[in-house]
Order: structure tokens, then C-alpha cells, then sequence
């Protein structure tokens, strides 16, 4: 099938909002393409499709010679998708008559093309192609897609093509490879199970639901566990005889920027922990931590700098023992034991919190903001480990968000769906300007939190109220006062304002507050955890 097929898919994603409108469409495509071309489409969908020589630049370098450089800048400006405005304003060649690749096609011949002749390559095609084939071209071989689909999604809409759960899929993924064909002839009846013999495979999370206030009266000592929430990262440590691997919530192999707990894995098991960095066993910032996140190499400095350390949750694979159909309160006593065993460098057990009533734990979770803990886990005794959210047997319970009315300063179009619209924003707050008077610093940015309704007067207020621009932002009048909710603030040297927000979000537009009246940088200041200042 050719390229035309995908470059449709991916049209329809982009202007389908709908989650299930979204599956549906994703479950047409497996259905009706084949191999090997359908499985090169999913491994662009979830990320796996990396071609080692393609690169944004290389198709910038390509449009920047054919168009007029200003009137590409102008485009990029208005369209806001750098694919998008190429697939766009690419000149049309008269007398091209190729036809349109297949995926697999444009996967083999990237990959067998000497780097010089790319160029070539990609602009022959580009020539052969419409504008919606060159879009899905481009976002094929840059590798970013961005039509709202994430790899789980995908997987979801696989499994139910399939008649399968997603979880089963998400169990041999990580032993597979484009263009899945093992895996496709699974699903339809072909073939085995891939087996992944040994590897050291990623097993989907258990999550939890947020704790509200009708789900108390359920709680109580002798049926569920506390346990702290750390401010880290949710990690899976996998070791068996194949291999040893670090996996995020999201099934990504991190392993390469933890190389220090990759050596201390030297167990046959797989367990389920927090991913945080620790001096003197004490629990470092989140920011501390994010100075080794996402880094490829990873320097002895840095880890000296910024020591990991992983606290253990659970135990749910012991030698060849799958433990995860087992009570909460087996699996921990089994947790001790092999910890007590194995004594692994680098990790510790997460403590069990002791309570007597809901009320006391209510009070323990009150001074979780000042021993610098994100909150309380809470888990039923008896709750097997289940893939996903499943209501009723994990609770999360973080402590109270933080919140600062912050005046709007500059405007950027999203991505995706929201490419139209100016929906990514940046915020300020008030400090002395040294001669008498008060000017604004960024403090953060945000771009979650508000609804539909919102994000349409947000952006006709700020192309109304837009005082100058500076290629794809807008700097808007000071006028505009939104509430601004974050989990914690820390001192940054990065930022101008000193300050750093962990996952700042719009938690509503204040309409009815002037901007003189917003918040201003002392207030936040003052809210900033004790803790070393990041890099």
C-alpha cells in the first residue's frame, strides 16, 4: 500500500478529537493494510520508527532552497507546524509521474541511501507526492507525528482489532521489531504468542486513582496501606539472564541514563520503585533529578553531582514466579525477603506508614509539603498487581496544590489539534525594578487546565491584545490575570525569575482581577522548597 493510506490516516487523526472517534479510525487501518507496510505505519504511531538518517534540518535545508526564505518564515508563523507548512508551499514540479512509496519502501531505501544522496531521495519524493502525501512523508521520516496519538493509544486500538487485551500486546512489545510481522500473525490466527525467551520485558504498571472525599469512608487500618508518594519518576527494573533494563511508566527503555542502577541489577527479578536522586539518604528535589533525565551520555561528574537511587514499591517477577496475582500484603512480605537477600546497591524499601484512623491519616498527610513528599499512596491489602487504573484498589493522595495569580506575558501556538490556536503561555509575576517601580518576571509556563470554551476567547484575546511578535510568539498586553496551580516550587539559575515550578497548569482566568493586582515574585518565594539549587 502506499504512502497515500497513511498520509489519510494521519489527516483524519489530526482533525479527530474524540478518543474513541480516534481508535476507530486506527482499527480501519490495521484492518485493511498490509504488511509489511501496516507495521512500519504502527511503528511510526508508537515511536519505534527511528531512522538514523533522517533529520529535520535536512528537509528545512530542502524547502529553504526552492521558497523564498521570508515567505517561509511568514508561512511557518501562520500554519505553525513546521511538516504542515512544508507539505504546503513545496513548489510542484510539472511533468513528475513516480509513484507514491509504499512505508516500507521509504524505510529501506533510507536506510540504504549514502547520507549524500539523500537529499535527493527525499525531494524526488516530496515532487511525487500532494500535499497531504508529503505531510505523512515528512512526519514519517522526521519522527514526529504529533497527531494525537500516543504509543498506548495505538497498542489499544491494536487489541481491539485483534479481540486482544492491550496488556498481553504491551507484554511482547519490547521483544519485537518493525514491521511486527510475528506480531500480526498472533493476532490473526497465524501464529504463536511471540515469545520474548528470557529478554527483560517491561510489564504495564498498576496505577492509582486520586483519593476524594466520598472514597473515605472505605478506607481504614485493617483493609488498606499507606505508603509515601515520592516526587520522582515511576520506574520498572527488569533483570533476567537476557539483559537488565530501567522502563518508565511509559515503556521506555531509560536504562542508558541510569547506567549506575543498571549495574547494581544483578538479581533475577523485576520490580516495581521510584526513580529519585539522594544525598546522604536524604530525597533530593524533582529538578535535581531532572539533570539526568532524557541524557544519552551520561558523564561521572553528572552522576556524582546527581546520585540516583531507587526506592522499591513492589516485587511482582521472582526468578520465574509471576507474584502479581497475589495480595498486596504477600507481595510485600515476599518484597522484604528478597530485599533482605539480595541487599541490591542503590535501592532501599518504601516505608509502610502506620495509622489507626483516616483522621490520623489525614494528619500525616498535612505535613507531607514540609518534609518535601508529594503525598500518600493508599493500597488495599488484598488488591492484586492489575495492569492500568482499576478503581478501588490504589489511591493516590497528594498533598494540596500550590497556586499564584500570575499575569499573561507571551502566547505560542500549539501542536497538533491545537496548531491553530495560541494555547501555549507564558506567565509572570511582579517584583521591585530597582528605580521605584514594579516590572514582571517569567515565572513559568503552561499550557493545560483550561477547557474548549477557553482556549477560543484565550486566542482571540490574545491576537487582539498582541503588542509585538517575535516569529512564532506573541508578546501580549499586561492585562490579562490567570491562577496558576504547581506541585512545588525550588530556586533555578536557569530561570530569570530564580524560581521553578514542578507541573504548573492553569487552574482558571481571572477576568475579574486587574493585572496590578496579581501576585507578586516574594509571594512565590516563599513557597519554595529547602533543597539544592539545579545546575
Amino acid at each position: 500500500m502506499s504512502l497515500p493510506a497513511f498520509a489519510t490516516l494521519l489527516g483524519r487523526l489530526v482533525f479527530t478529537p474524540g478518543r474513541n472517534a480516534k481508535l476507530a479510525l486506527l482499527r480501519q487501518y490495521f484492518a485493511l493494510q498490509p504488511d509489511p507496510d501496516r507495521g512500519v505505519g504502527l511503528a511510526a504511531l508508537t515511536g519505534e520508527l527511528r531512522l538514523r538518517a533522517a533529520k529535520p534540518a535536512l528537509v528545512r535545508e530542502l524547502v529553504a532552497a526552492r521558497t523564498d526564505p521570508l515567505l517561509l518564515g511568514l508561512s511557518l508563523d501562520y500554519v505553525g507546524d513546521t511538516a504542515e507548512t512544508i507539505a504546503l508551499i513545496w513548489p510542484e514540479r510539472g511533468g513528475v509521474n513516480a509513484p507514491a512509496p509504499g512505508l516500507a519502501e521509504v524505510v529501506e531505501a533510507m536506510e540504504a541511501t549514502p547520507r549524500a544522496e539523500l537529499p535527493g531521495l527525499i525531494a524526488g519524493w516530496l515532487d511525487a507526492l500532494d500535499a497531504d502525501g508529503r505531510f505523512a512523508l515528512i512526519k514519517l521520516v522526521t519522527g514526529g507525528l504529533r497527531v494525537g496519538v500516543s504509543a498506548r493509544l495505538a497498542k489499544t486500538a491494536l487489541a481491539d482489532w485483534a479481540g486482544r487485551e492491550v496488556d498481553e500486546i504491551e507484554e511482547v512489545w519490547h521483544g519485537l521489531e518493525a514491521p511486527y510481522r510475528p506480531l500480526f500473525d498472533w493476532l490473526e490466527g497465524r501464529g504463536p504468542r511471540p515469545d520474548p525467551a528470557g529478554a527483560p520485558m517491561f510489564r504495564p504498571l498498576m496505577l492509582a486513582h486520586p483519593l476524594e472525599e466520598p472514597d473515605y469512608d472505605a478506607i481504614g487500618p485493617a483493609t488498606h496501606r499507606a505508603e509515601w508518594k515520592w516526587d520522582g519518576i515511576r520506574v520498572q527494573l527488569a533483570a533476567t539472564a537476557g539483559g537488565r533494563r530501567i522502563w518508565s511508566r511509559g515503556a521506555e527503555d531509560v536504562s542508558a541514563a541510569f547506567p549506575e542502577i543498571v549495574e547494581a541489577m544483578g538479581f533475577d527479578a523485576v520490580v516495581d520503585g521510584e526513580l529519585l536522586v539522594m544525598r546522604d539518604n536524604v530525597v533530593a528535589p524533582f529538578a535535581d533529578l531532572q539533570q539526568r533525565l532524557n541524557r544519552k551520555l551520561v558523564t561521572p561528574r553528572m552522576m556524582a553531582q546527581h546520585p540516583v537511587h531507587v526506592r522499591l514499591y513492589d516485587l511482582l517477577i521472582e526468578g520465574e514466579e509471576d507474584l502479581r496475582g497475589l495480595p498486596f500484603d504477600v507481595r510485600r512480605q515476599r518484597l522484604e525477603a528478597w530485599f533482605e537477600r539480595t541487599r541490591p546497591a542503590r535501592m532501599d524499601l518504601s516505608e509502610l506508614i502506620s495509622f489507626g484512623s483516616m483522621e490520623q491519616l489525614t494528619e500525616i498527610r498535612a505535613g507531607a509539603r514540609e518534609a518535601s513528599i508529594e503525598g500518600l499512596m493508599i493500597k488495599r491489602a488484598d488488591a492484586p498487581y492489575v495492569p492500568g487504573r482499576v478503581k478501588g484498589l490504589w489511591w493516590k493522595w497528594k498533598r494540596a496544590p500550590l497556586s499564584v495569580d500570575a499575569v499573561l506575558m507571551y502566547a505560542q501556538r500549539g501542536r497538533g489539534r491545537r496548531s491553530s490556536y495560541y494555547s501555549d503561555y507564558t506567565f509572570g509575576l511582579w517584583r521591585p525594578d530597582g528605580e521605584g517601580g514594579e516590572e514582571l518576571v517569567p515565572v513559568g509556563k503552561a499550557y493545560s487546565g483550561y477547557t474548549d470554551a477557553e482556549l477560543l476567547w484565550l486566542d482571540r484575546w490574545i491576537r487582539n491584545n498582541t503588542v509585538a511578535r517575535f516569529g512564532p510568539v506573541r508578546e501580549v498586553e499586561k492585562a490579562l490575570v490567570m491562577e496558576l496551580e504547581f506541585d512545588g516550587a525550588q530556586r533555578s539559575t536557569r530561570h530569570k525569575s530564580g524560581v521553578a515550578l514542578r507541573f504548573p497548569r492553569i487552574a482558571r482566568v481571572r477576568r475579574d482581577k486587574p493585572a496590578a493586582e496579581a501576585d507578586r515574585l516574594a509571594t512565590l518565594e516563599a513557597m519554595i522548597v529547602a533543597g539544592p539549587a539545579p545546575d
